[in-house]
């Protein structure tokens, strides 16, 4: 194996990229016993995998499957590097409240939504699915959250998302919060007429999206 940074690097990336989730623990291992900056490690490697495996997804050569043995191989890694993180270096993350709005049982989407948000970096609190306006707008007091995020699959859910942005106003908390929706019958402009700050069609644009939000 090529011990090089770069090497180790491509290691990292490609056993996330190829599902090798038992494997992927010894590399960063190797990555980490190298002196090699913990950091690049996740982002440039782990993280990097995670990326390219999300581009098979949209390109319909990945499906659920797939991603989900690659999210397990991401954090496999992530359990070996996070540790070594500087403490100087760590910032707050800032926290996501994510789910699925009232009246959908359907979470595949809201889940490849909130790995890709986790492995950009980002702490996330899953609600779940079929959850109703108040305990989006419990969670957010209690966690004190920076952005929620809606999905549904069903176009007979989409109206309980304004529900859920007209409580947070309600609430005095609309102020606070970045609202991001996304799903099959969600539209930009269905976004925009109920007031959400922003939609997205898959869970990459959905880490895009989040970064131009809150930066």
């Amino acid at each position: 194996m090529d011990t090089s940074k770069e090497g180790l690097l491509k290691e990292l990336s490609r056993c996330v990229l190829e599902m090798e989730d038992d494997t992927v623990a010894d590399v960063a291992r190797m990555y980490a016993s190298q002196g090699y900056d913990p950091v690049d490690g996740i982002l440039l490697g782990l993280v990097d995998g995670m990326n390219r495996a999300a581009t098979l997804y949209d390109e319909e050569e990945y499906f659920i499957p797939e991603m989900l043995i690659c999210s397990s191989a991401m954090y496999n890694g992530l359990e070996v590097l996070r540790p070594l993180l500087p403490q100087e270096s760590e910032k707050q993350p800032c926290k996501i409240i994510i789910g699925v709005v009232q009246g959908d049982t359907h979470d595949i989407g809201k889940n490849l939504v909130k790995i890709m948000l986790e492995s950009a970096g980002y702490t996330l609190v899953d609600l779940g699915r079929d959850v109703p306006a108040d305990r989006f707008v419990s969670a957010v007091k209690e966690e004190n959250a920076q952005v929620v995020a809606m999905s549904t699959l069903m176009s007979t859910s989409m109206d309980y998302m304004r529900q859920v942005i007209e409580a947070l106003t309600s609430a005095g908390l609309r102020s606070q919060v970045k609202v991001i929706v996304g799903g099959a019958p969600i539209s930009p402009a269905f976004a925009e007429r109920i007031g959400a700050d922003g939609y997205s069609s898959s869970a990459t644009e959905a880490v895009k999206l989040v970064a131009r939000l809150v930066g």
